[in-house]
């Protein structure tokens, strides 16, 4: 199987960091890849056509792209939680793939109120690595970001001492606790990665992240309000949370691992070609 994965977009994010680990997990599974970005030539799409049997966008711009060009069957993954926009030319390309993965029940919603039917989405949930279990013994700590939907500044408002950082994986060496506020998100993969290092995590009732954050089970889900904020935080010292720690790490382990992300997609691809891989 020859699989082409697209991705345009300028900046190192989460759903990039999800096509990697993509990659590297089929590579082990003997998948034949390649790999645009526009830091090569986006139009190269037309002279790999024919040598590829499945093409796999993982952005809105390679998505716009693939339905133009591609001639192999086109699979489009979905992980963002805005709406889909429902003029002409974007319910032309909605039309094209055949085939969108969700990153959650909630995007596949929202694919579903833009027109497209269910019988072409399947949810596929990111994956995390398996990380070292945390010591604990840090600060509470939030991803750093200046999207303004991302909560940052929500976060500022409660006053609580927490320490914002652009490294995750260094940062939950250490830490207590995972702040993840956000005003809107697909699922949440800075907190499935802090759920697998056992740190507890306190994410906003927002999205997808219902579907991986149970409340007192796996963590704590609260409104995007500074006192909800600041009084889960207080939480964090309750004998309780090592327990959801513990049960958060073990969720990962046993349903969001980059593993469990590349079988289903494999599925997926396999659903499409109708052959068995």
């Amino acid at each position: 199987m020859r699989v082409l994965h697209l991705d345009f977009g300028r900046q190192m994010r989460g759903g990039q960091f999800q096509v990697l680990h993509l990659i590297d997990e089929l590579q082990a599974r003997g998948i034949e890849q390649r790999f645009l970005s526009p830091f090569g030539e986006p139009f190269a799409l037309s002279k790999l056509r024919a040598e590829t049997d499945i093409v796999h966008a993982h952005d809105a711009k390679s998505h716009s792209y693939a339905a133009l060009l591609a001639a192999a069957p086109l699979i489009v993954s979905r992980r963002v939680a805005f709406p889909v926009k429902t003029n002409m030319a974007s319910r032309w390309k909605y039309r094209q793939p055949a085939l969108y993965l969700a990153v959650s029940k909630y995007v596949a919603g929202k694919l579903m109120e833009a027109g497209v039917p269910s019988s072409k989405i399947e949810v596929v949930y990111d994956g995390v690595q398996s990380m070292p279990r945390s010591a604990r013994t840090g600060p509470l700590i939030a991803p750093a970001s200046g999207d303004p939907m991302k909560g940052s500044a929500l976060i500022r408002q409660t006053g609580i001492e927490v320490e914002f950082t652009t490294n995750l994986p260094e940062a939950l060496k250490t830490a207590r606790g995972l702040l993840y506020i956000t005003h809107e998100e697909g699922l949440g993969s800075a907190a499935l990665l802090a759920m697998s290092a056992g740190v507890p995590v306190i994410a906003s009732r927002v999205g997808g992240l219902p579907e991986i954050v149970e409340h007192e089970r796996t963590g704590l889900l609260v409104d995007n309000t500074p006192a909800a904020i600041a009084a889960a935080s207080v939480r964090l010292s309750e004998p309780a949370a090592a327990e959801w720690a513990e049960w958060g790490r073990e969720a990962v382990h046993a349903r969001f691992l980059t593993s469990h992300m590349a079988q289903a997609t494999l599925s997926a691809y396999s659903a499409v070609r109708g052959m068995a891989i």
